[in-house]
C-alpha cells in the first residue's frame, strides 16, 4: 500500500466505525442513528450522498460512466457506511438486548449523556441565535417530546399504510432524536412488519407477503430519496436554523430514554418490544447518583470520540 493510498484506507475505516457506532445506537428504542451521524461529523455527507440518486446518476449508469456514477454518489462512503451499519446491529443486538432487559436504567443513562455531549458539540457549530432560531429549536423539542408521549395505534397492515408508513418512519430514521422504528412502533406496523421480514429466511413467503414487504421497501426508498433532497437543500442553506431545529428534536427525544422507568403491571411479562413503560423518579439518592455519572462518562466519552474523529479524518488526496 503506497502513501498515496494509505489515507483513503485509513477513511474507509474510519466511516466504518461511524457506521458501526449508527448501527449500534439503532439498536435501542428512541435513539436514532441521526445523532450519531450528526456527533461524528458525516451527517450532511450523508444526506449529500442519498440526495444524489437522481436523474444525473442514471445517465452516468446509462452511459456507462461507471467511475463518474460512484464519484457522484460517494459510493465508497455509503458502503463503508453501510457495511458498518450491519456490523453494528449483528455485532452488539445481544449485547443491547441484554443491557436493556436487566440494566435499562444505566443504559438509558449512558444514551442521555451521549445525547447530551451531542447537543454541546452541534450547538457549537451554530452562529447566532436570532429569535426565529430558538422558535425553531423549541418546536423541534415539541414536536419530539410530543412524539416520545403518543399511544401506540393498532393499525392494519395494508399496501397502503405499509408504503406510507415505510415513507414516514425512514424519514424520522435520518433525523437525529427521532427513532425510525419507534415511528413504525406509534403508527402500529412495527410488529406486522418484523414479522413478515422474520418469516422470508424460514420460508413463510406469501404473495400477499412478498406484496407488502415490497411496497414497504419501496416506501423507505421514496421517503429517503425525497426527504434527503430537502435536507440537503436546508442544510445549504439554512445551515444553522437547520441546526438549531434538530438540536431541539435531540433535546426532546431525551424523555424516550428517561434512565428511570419501569413497565405496566399488564404488559411487565411481555417481550421487551411490547412493553409499555411508566417514568418515575429515582427510588434512592445512590441511583441518581450512578446514573448521572453514568451519563458524565458517557458525555466524556463522547466528546473524546469527537476529537478523534477530527484527528483520524484526513483531508484526501485528489484522484
Amino acid at each position: 500500500m503506497n502513501d498515496r493510498q494509505s489515507p483513503k484506507y485509513r477513511y474507509d475505516l474510519l466511516n466504518w466505525f461511524r457506521g458501526l457506532c449508527m448501527g449500534a445506537a439503532d439498536i435501542v428504542p428512541g435513539v436514532s442513528g441521526g445523532t450519531i451521524a450528526l456527533l461524528l461529523g458525516h451527517y450532511e455527507r450523508l444526506v449529500t450522498a442519498i440526495s444524489h440518486v437522481d436523474l444525473r446518476l442514471f445517465r452516468l449508469l446509462r452511459t456507462r460512466r461507471w467511475r463518474e456514477a460512484a464519484e457522484h454518489m460517494d459510493l465508497r462512503f455509503l458502503i463503508a457506511l453501510a457495511v458498518g451499519i450491519a456490523t453494528g446491529i449483528v455485532a452488539l443486538a445481544s449485547l443491547m438486548h441484554h443491557l436493556l432487559e436487566h440494566h435499562l436504567s444505566g443504559t438509558y443513562a449512558v444514551f442521555n449523556g451521549l445525547v447530551l455531549a451531542s447537543v454541546f458539540l452541534v450547538v457549537r457549530r451554530i452562529g447566532r441565535w436570532t429569535a426565529p432560531r430558538w422558535v425553531l429549536f423549541a418546536l423541534g423539542a415539541l414536536v419530539a417530546f410530543q412524539l416520545c408521549r403518543l399511544t401506540p395505534m393498532h393499525t392494519p397492515l395494508t399496501p397502503v399504510t405499509a408504503f406510507l408508513s415505510a415513507t414516514l418512519a425512514i424519514c424520522a430514521m435520518i433525523l437525529p432524536g427521532i427513532s425510525g422504528a419507534f415511528v413504525l412502533l406509534l403508527l402500529g406496523v412495527y410488529h406486522p412488519v418484523t414479522e413478515l421480514i422474520k418469516g422470508l429466511p424460514r420460508g413463510q413467503i406469501t404473495v400477499e407477503g412478498l406484496l407488502l414487504v415490497g411496497l414497504f421497501l419501496a416506501g423507505c426508498a421514496t421517503g429517503l430519496l425525497l426527504f434527503s433532497r430537502l435536507l440537503r437543500w436546508l442544510l445549504e442553506h439554512r445551515h444553522d436554523a437547520t441546526l438549531c431545529a434538530l438540536v431541539g428534536l435531540m433535546l426532546g427525544s431525551l424523555y424516550r430514554i428517561w434512565p428511570f422507568q419501569a413497565p405496566t403491571p399488564s404488559t411487565a411479562e411481555l417481550e421487551f418490544k411490547l412493553r409499555h413503560f411508566e417514568h418515575h423518579m429515582p427510588g434512592s439518592a445512590g441511583e441518581a447518583l450512578v446514573a448521572v455519572g453514568l451519563a458524565t462518562i458517557a458525555g466524556a466519552a463522547t466528546y473524546a470520540l469527537e476529537k478523534l474523529a477530527e484527528r483520524l479524518a484526513p483531508e484526501l488526496p485528489s484522484s
